[in-house]
C-alpha cells in the first residue's frame, strides 16, 4: 500500500520579514511502495510473518532501487525545512576550529593528530624531538577522493622504525593493513586484507599479530562471521603464509579473538570470547623457542585482561568475584585464579585502570563522574589526581619510561581539553584547550536521580542554557544506550552545542544494561531483563515531562545501534510519549539479528529466538519490527543508517521503516535517511556528519512545530 501525507511547509529561506516567513506551500510526501513477500518462519509453533525479508539482500538491484527511492523522498522532505541550511551553516562554523590529540612518542619522533577544523579526516603529524619541525606523516584525506576511506588503527614496532596501519573503506568493519618503514614511509611487502575486529600488536620489529575471520560466503557486508582467528604476520612474507596462532576450532565458537604483546615483549596475551561479555584468557612466553599456550582462564563467565607485568609477575584486571573490578597479581608460571592475590581490591565504584611512567592510574566512576587515583607497583596509594572539575577524564596511559603523560577532560559543556601530567610531581597543566565559538559559562549541567518502574534509582544528567524557564515548552533531546556494559559518561559534542544554542535541553540517563555501576548493573538489563532498560528510558521521559523540562509535544528520543533498539522499542511501546523518534543504525529485528555478520556475539545481552520458547516469546514481545501495529499514531520518525554498515546491517532499519510507513495511521512523517558509502559510524567524514546533524535537528524542530529557529523567534505552530 502506498501512502500519501500532505504537509504545510515553509518555502524558501527565512528572512527578517514576517510576511516572508509565513509564505507557505503544500507539498506531498509519497512513500515508495515496498512490496510484500509471503515469508513465514515457525518459532516453537508460532508462525511469524516477515514480508520485507527481501530487503536483507543488500547486493540485489531491487534493494538498491528501494534505497534510492526512499532517499529521494527523504531528501525532498528535508530540503523543504526552511532553516536546514542555517543549521548546516552554524554547525559548519562551530566545527571549524583546530583539534589536536595528545602526543605520543615512537622511536625518535613525537606523533600527534590534528584537524584544521573542517577536514574530513584528522591528519597524523610528527616532529623529531620536542623542537623539531612538524611534518605530515599520514594524511587519510588522500586515501580516497570523497573522504570516506579512514585511518582505522595503527601500531608501531618496538623501536618505532616501522608502522602497521589499518584503513576502512566506506565505513566498513573490514580493514586492509599496510606496513611501512616509518623513516622514509616506504611500503613494506603486501597489503594484509580481510582483517576485521582486530588490534595490531608487534613482536619486536619483525612482525605483528592481527585477527580476522575467513571471508564469508555471500555478501561481505551481511553474511555471518562466526570463527575469529589470531594470526602472526612476519615482515617480508606473503599473507598466505601467515601463521595461525589461535582460534578456528570447530567444536568451540570463538567470535572475538585478540592478541597483544606486553610492553617488555615477553608475553603474548590472548583473549577469546564467544560473546561481547565473558572470555577465556591465555598467554605464551615469547622467550621460549616453541612457546606453549598457558591457560589463565578457561571459561566465558567473567571479563579479565592482563594490564601489566614485571618479569613473570602479571597484573590482571578482572570482575571475577568483583562485579566492579579489581586488580590481582599472579605468576605467569601458574596464573590460574586460585593463585591470584588482590593488588587493588574492588570498591563500591567501577574501576577502569591504566598504566604509565611506572605507576597505575585507577579511574573510578562515581555516578558516571571520573575520579582518578595513582598507585605505585607495591599497591600503595600515591595520591588522588586533582581533576579540573566534574566530568570525564581519560587517557592516563604512557610507556614505562615516560616522565609525563597526557589526559583529556570533558563534560557536556566543556570541550575536550588535553592536560600534561607530571607523573612524579602529580601536577597538571593545560596542553591544549580548543578555541571554539561556544561559551560554557552560558550553560549548566545538573545530575538528577529518578525512580524507574520497579523503583530502581537511575541517574541522569540534564544540560541546558542558564535561565531556561522550565515551563514544559523546551525542545528536548533524550539520548540513551543501555547495553553491552557501555557507560555513558559526560562528554562535549560540537553538534549538541548547536542544539543547546537553540534553547534545547539535552538529557542523558545512565540506564541499566550499561556499565556505570558494574557487572550487576549490566546484567540487570540483559536477556529476559531487557525490558528494564526500556522502562528506565520511559521513566526518564516521564521525569522530564513531570518536572516541566519539556512535554510530549517537545520531546525527541534518540539512540544508535543498541540505542537504536532502545528508541524502536520505546516508540512502539509508548508512541504517546514523544513527538519525534530518531533511531540510528538500530538493532530492530530481534528474531534474526544473530544471523548477520558477528551478530551472534550479542547473545549475552539479548539471547536468541532459537534459545528456547520463552526467550523467543520475550524477544518477539519487544522486537521493534514485530511490534508496529496497524492503526496506531506513531511519532514523527527519521530512521538513519548507512548502506555499508556491516555491524548492524541496514536491513534492520529498512524493514522497520517499511513496517512503519505501511501501518502507522497518523499524519506525522516516517522517513529513512540512508547514507551511502557509510557504515556504523566510525571514520565518517566531517562533511557527512555535519549534513546528518543539520537534518536531524531540522527534522526534529520542524516536527515540534517551529517555523523558524527557536533562537530567532517564538514558537509558531505549522500552518
Amino acid at each position: 500500500m502506498k501512502k500519501m501525507i500532505t504537509f504545510i511547509m515553509v518555502a524558501g529561506l527565512l528572512s527578517s520579514c514576517n510576511d516572508d516567513q509565513k509564505t507557505t506551500e503544500t507539498i506531498a510526501l509519497n512513500y515508495p511502495e515496498t512490496k510484500k513477500v509471503d515469508t513465514i518462519t515457525d518459532y516453537f509453533g508460532t508462525k511469524v510473518k516477515d514480508p520485507y525479508r527481501w530487503l536483507e539482500n543488500d547486493r540485489s538491484e531491487e534493494t538498491g532501487n528501494w534505497v534510492e527511492a526512499q532517499n529521494k523522498v527523504t531528501f525532498n522532505y528535508l530540503e523543504q525545512i526552511p532553516y536546514r541550511s542555517k543549521l548546516k551553516e552554524r554547525l559548519t562554523r562551530l566545527w571549524d576550529y583546530e583539534k589536536l590529540s595528545a602526543p605520543f612518542t615512537e622511536g625518535d619522533y613525537i606523533y600527534y593528530f590534528k584537524n584544521d577544523g573542517l577536514q574530513d579526516q584528522s591528519v597524523l603529524y610528527r616532529r623529531k624531538g620536542e623542537t623539531g619541525e612538524a611534518r605530515i606523516f599520514l594524511n587519510p584525506n588522500k586515501f580516497s577522493e570523497d573522504g570516506t576511506t579512514s585511518l582505522a588503527g595503527m601500531s608501531f614496532s618496538k623501536d618505532g622504525s616501522k608502522v602497521a596501519y589499518a584503513i576502512s573503506e566506506g565505513g566498513s568493519d573490514w580493514r586492509k593493513v599496510i606496513v611501512m618503514n616509518a623513516e622514509d614511509k616506504k611500503v613494506l611487502g603486501d597489503t594484509i586484507k580481510d582483517v576485521k575486529f582486530s588490534g595490531l600488536s608487534w613482536k619486536g620489529n619483525e612482525g605483528f599479530y592481527y585477527s580476522s575471520y575467513d571471508k564469508p560466503d555471500g555478501s561481505e557486508l551481511s553474511a555471518k562471521t562466526d570463527q575469529h582467528k589470531l594470526y602472526y604476520h612476519k615482515l617480508g612474507t606473503s599473507q598466505s603464509n601467515d601463521k595461525l596462532v589461535f582460534g578456528g576450532t570447530p567444536d568451540q565458537k570463538r567470535r572475538y579473538v585478540g592478541g597483544s604483546v606486553t610492553e617488555d615483549n615477553r608475553y603474548l596475551i590472548i583473549s577469546a570470547r564467544n560473546s561481547t561479555s565473558g572470555g577465556e584468557l591465555y598467554l605464551m612466553d615469547l622467550q621460549e623457542k616453541n612457546p606453549k599456550l598457558v591457560t589463565i582462564l578457561d571459561n566465558f563467565e567473567t571479563d579479565s585482561y592482563v594490564i601489566e607485568n614485571e618479569g613473570s609477575k602479571l597484573f590482571i584486571v578482572t570482575n571475577l568475584d568483583a562485579p566492579n573490578k579489581r586488580i590481582v597479581t599472579t605468576d605467569a608460571s601458574n596464573p590460574t585464579p586460585d593463585n591470584w592475590v588482590d593488588f587493588i581490591p574492588e570498591t563500591e565504584n567501577v574501576l577502569s585502570p591504566s598504566t604509565g611512567g611506572g605507576y597505575f592510574f585507577a579511574e573510578y566512576m562515581v555516578d558516571a563522574i571520573s575520579k582518578v587515583k595513582q598507585y605505585d607497583y607495591s599497591g600503595k596509594l600515591v595520591r588522588e589526581v586533582e581533576l579540573p572539575g566534574l566530568g570525564s577524564a581519560g587517557g592516563f596511559g604512557a610507556k614505562k619510561e615516560e616522565k609525563v603523560l597526557y589526559y583529556s577532560f570533558t563534560n557536556y559543556v566543556t570541550p575536550g581539553t588535553i592536560y600534561k601530567y607530571d607523573i612524579e610531581a602529580g601536577t597538571s597543566e593545560v596542553y591544549n584547550k580548543p578555541k571554539i565559538d561556544f561559551n560554557p559559562e552560558d550553560y549548566k549541567s545538573e545530575q538528577v536521580f529518578f525512580n524507574s518502574k520497579d523503583g530502581t534509582k537511575i541517574p541522569m544528567i540534564i544540560t541546558y542554557k542558564k535561565g531556561t524557564e522550565l515551563n514544559g515548552k523546551n525542545p528536548t533531546m533524550l539520548y540513551g544506550y543501555g547495553g553491552f556494559n557501555i557507560s555513558l559518561t559526560p562528554g562535549f559534542s560540537t553538534a549538541m552545542s548547536v542544539w543547546l544554542e537553540q534553547g534545547g535541553i539535552y538529557a542523558v540517563p545512565n540506564l541499566r544494561g550499561g556499565g556505570e555501576y558494574g557487572k550487576e548493573w549490566h546484567d540487570a538489563g540483559i536477556k529476559m531483563k531487557k525490558q528494564n532498560v526500556f522502562d528506565d528510558f520511559i521513566s526518564a521521559a516521564e521525569y522530564l515531562i513531570d518536572n516541566k523540562y519539556t512535554s510530549k509535544d517537545y520531546l525527541a528520543i534518540r539512540g544508535g545501534s543498541n540505542g537504536g533498539l532502545l528508541v524502536g522499542a520505546t516508540m512502539t511501546q509508548r508512541p504517546d510519549l514523544m513527538k519525534v523518534a530518531l533511531p540510528a543504525v538500530g538493532v530492530m529485528d530481534m528474531l534474526r539479528y544473530h544471523t548477520f555478520t558477528a551478530g551472534a556475539g550479542w547473545a549475552y545481552d539479548y539471547g536468541t529466538a532459537e534459545d528456547s520458547k520463552e526467550m523467543f516469546q520475550y524477544l518477539y514481545d519487544y522486537s521493534p519490527v514485530h511490534n508496529i501495529k496497524e492503526g496506531v499514531e506513531y511519532p514523527a520518525t527519521m530512521v538513519t543508517t548507512g548502506d555499508h554498515d556491516d555491524r548492524v546491517v541496514p536491513a534492520h532499519s529498512f524493514k522497520f521503516a517499511a513496517e512503519l510507513q505501511e501501518k502507522h495511521s497518523g499524519n506525522e512523517p516516517v522517513i529513512i535517511r540512508i547514507e551511502t558509502k557509510a557504515g556504523h559510524g566510525a571514520g565518517k567524514p566531517t562533511s557527512m556528519i555535519i549534513d546528518e546533524y543539520a537534518d536531524i535537528f531540522g527534522f526534529t524542530l520542524y516536527n515540534m512545530g517551529y517555523k523558524t529557529l527557536p533562537s530567532e523567534t517564538e514558537k509558531e505552530i505549522k500552518g
